[in-house]
This record gives C-alpha cells, sequence and structure tokens, in this order.
C-alpha cells in the first residue's frame, strides 16, 4: 500500500464491472478507501463484499442529481469526504446517424456525459474545501477520435474531452487535477456485449467479428481493464500533481 494514498476515499462510479471494477480493486490495494457506485445495486454490492473494510457500495443513476447526492452522503457517512472521484460509468449503443434518435441520442449524453457533470459538482467542494482533489474522466479513444455508427456515444465522450481539459484550467491553481483516460477497445462486458449485438445483427462468426475490435489495435489486442486501472492510479496520486488536462490514451498506439 502506498503511504501517500492510504485512508483516503475515492468514489469510482460505474465500480461493479469491467474497467471501474478493475480500478476500484487496483486503488483498495493501494490504500484507499473506496466506495463503488452503479446503478444495479449487486454488482456492486458483490464487489464490496470482497473487502468489506475497504470497499463500500452504493447505488444511483450519475444522470440523477439527487440520486448521486444520497449516494454521496452514504459514502460520506462511511469513509468521509471523498478525495477523488472517478468517473467511469458509460454505455455505449450503435446505430446509423440516420436512425439515431433524440432518445438514444439523450441517452449516451446522459450518462456518458451529464453524469460526469453531476458527479464532479457534487464532490468539487469538499476539495476545493481540502485543497486537494483528483479527478478522472474514463473517455474513450472514441472522444479523441471518429468512430461510424456511433455518434452520439462519440459527442458525448469527446465533450468529456472537452469538459476534462477546461475544468483542468479552472482548477489548475486550486490543488485540484482533472484528467481522462482514454481507453481503446477493453476486453469487458460492454465490448463482448457490442460483438454480440454484430453477430445478431449480421450472422457472422464470432471469432471474426472480435477480430475487427481487435485489428484497430497496433498491438493486436483487447487492453486489458487492470492495465486502465494502473493508468487511473497514477493520475490519482501524489507523483502526478503536476499532471492536469492530460487526456491519456491507453489503447496500444491506436490514437497518440
Amino acid at each position: 500500500m502506498s503511504a501517500e494514498t492510504l485512508g483516503r476515499h475515492v468514489l469510482v462510479t460505474g465500480g461493479g464491472r469491467g474497467i471501474g471494477a478493475a480500478v476500484a480493486l487496483r486503488l483498495a490495494a493501494d490504500g484507499w478507501r473506496v466506495t463503488v457506485l452503479g446503478r444495479s445495486p449487486e454488482p456492486v454490492r458483490a464487489l464490496a463484499a470482497r473487502d468489506p473494510g475497504r470497499l463500500h457500495a452504493v447505488t444511483a443513476d450519475v444522470a440523477d442529481a439527487q440520486q448521486v447526492a444520497r449516494a454521496l452522503a452514504d459514502a460520506q457517512a462511511r469513509f468521509g469526504p471523498v478525495q477523488a472521484l472517478v468517473n467511469n460509468a458509460g454505455q455505449a449503443e450503435s446505430a446509423p446517424f440516420l436512425k439515431t434518435g433524440a432518445e438514444l441520442w439523450q441517452r449516451m449524453l446522459a450518462v456518458n456525459l451529464t453524469g460526469v457533470m453531476i458527479c464532479t459538482q457534487a464532490v468539487l467542494p469538499g476539495m476545493l474545501e481540502a485543497g486537494w482533489g483528483r479527478i478522472v474522466n474514463v473517455a474513450s479513444t472514441a472522444g479523441l477520435a471518429g468512430y461510424a455508427y456511433v455518434s452520439a456515444y462519440c459527442a458525448a465522450k469527446h465533450g468529456v474531452i472537452g469538459l476534462t481539459r477546461a475544468l483542468a484550467l479552472e482548477l489548475a491553481a486550486r490543488g485540484v487535477t482533472v484528467n481522462a483516460v482514454c481507453p481503446g477497445y477493453t476486453d469487458t462486458d460492454i465490448v463482448r456485449e457490442g460483438i454480440a449485438r454484430v453477430v445478431a445483427k449480421t450472422g457472422r462468426d464470432p471469432q471474426d467479428v472480435r477480430a475487427e475490435f481487435v485489428k484497430t489495435n497496433p498491438q493486436g489486442r483487447l487492453v486489458a481493464p487492470e492495465e486502465v486501472a494502473d493508468a487511473v492510479a497514477w493520475l490519482c496520486g501524489e507523483g502526478a500533481g503536476a499532471v492536469t488536462g492530460l487526456s491519456l490514451p491507453v489503447c496500444g498506439g491506436e490514437v497518440m
């Protein structure tokens, strides 16, 4: 465990599975007290049960400010003020642009972008009062490049990058850093579900579809959730105190 983070409290949204779960477990191993937030109670409770002394589960829809406020109150009652926030909650849906209706568009913006704003506004006053804080937004290579058939998701993730950069400048002299990590295709349920949807729509062989996802990475593989967690852990630490406004690709060289 790291002496610099021992006992500090971090809130990880979308923490029940995939990248969020990997981040929560990595930060707990580093000595953080970790609140994992999820919309569905079962995954976050199951994760928290693995280390009840260091992991705590709360439930909320990140796009609902009232739910987030209640979850934050619960988290702070257990572990005290939040010193770091990892905005990981997200959702990806695909559709051709002309078939992207207002409902899908708003859904992608709500969970991927508005949720980042709501959660950040909830914890930021405490960070400013303490004069120290870390905000890490889990964006995507879709926030740095374009991908066909996911225009709403790309727009939302580009918004996350813009918010990261603007807020980093606003808080630069106040002890709070704001950064983003941008994973490429990662070995998570979201990617597996995406592959399954393509297979269902096209009848193609699952291995062929998976190969289409993998080939975007020059290393010829999916990113591991733990590799994203390593980047998040660094940005949350004291050693990254001079790093703010960064959008860090974790994608095997797909984008730079």
